[in-house]
């Protein structure tokens, strides 16, 4: 490993990454360089509140910004207007029943954005963590077709949020919203957002300290999950607009 940050990794120890301290103030939380996408690299480098985040041209490159955007899901915001979506239940909601097609969908390219930082790579390390149980999805369907949707890892209690996509107004803040619910009930402390942004922020995501997300990740990351199964169906988008206490299993 280098001597200063970005630091190039070793390839032959996935798990040796270095302190998150050491990221760069510019660009804010660049940490390391290289290595691959294994699972095991993956779910390391999450454990410790370091994130892939490259494009196409580029090697792989590790972050952990500081200050960190993370959602308390006790704290999600519904505005009147989402309030009002959830309601009329326009959506059906699902977990992991179809991850390939969401992460294919949040590969697209958006407005205003030529390319993707979602490579073919990425895709392919994420649908590994899928098949080993790690990563999951977040279908919205509106009359039977995909409409928005979100990915991401879950390790202990913390949901490390990757992408969103929407092809229907409010599809994604509804999958959002009501996965959050989900994940509430089931005890889950943590939604790391990773960077800020003026969707989240919307929902209810907040900057914290990075000193005090990795003080979150120890505690959280080694506690258990209750979710012992995670396809399924989630309840009618108008139980969003209050919480539940009962923990799905």
């Amino acid at each position: 490993m280098s001597t200063g940050a970005p630091f190039w990794l070793n390839f032959a120890d996935p798990e040796d990454f270095p302190a998150v301290e050491f990221a760069l103030r510019d660009p804010d939380g660049l940490l390391a360089v290289g290595g691959d996408l294994t699972v095991t690299r993956l779910l390391a480098a999450y454990r410790r509140g370091i994130f892939p985040w490259y494009s196409d041209d580029q090697p792989i490159l590790w972050w952990s910004p500081d200050p960190r955007m993370v959602l308390f899901p006790e704290k999600l915001h519904l505005s009147r207007s989402l309030r009002k979506t959830l309601r009329r239940n326009r959506f059906r909601l699902t977990v992991d029943h179809d991850f390939e097609a969401v992460i294919r969908a949040c590969a697209e390219p958006r407005p205003h954005q030529p390319g993707t930082w979602i490579t073919p790579e990425m895709r392919e390390a994420y649908l590994r963590l899928h098949r080993t149980g790690h990563a999951h999805s977040v279908e919205a369907w509106l009359d039977g077709e995909l409409a928005g949707g979100l990915y991401g890892v879950a390790i202990g209690r913390v949901f490390f949020g990757e992408s969103m996509f929407t092809r229907a107004t409010d599809a994604s803040k509804v999958a959002f919203a009501g996965f959050t619910r989900f994940l509430q009930a089931a005890g889950f402390g943590l939604i790391d957002c990773q960077v800020h942004s003026q969707h989240l922020a919307s929902l209810g995501a907040e900057p914290i300290p990075r000193t005090r997300f990795t003080d979150l990740l120890t505690r959280l990351c080694s506690t258990p999950s209750p979710v012992t199964q995670w396809r399924r169906s989630l309840p009618e988008t108008a139980t969003c607009c209050v919480s539940t206490a009962d923990a799905p299993r």
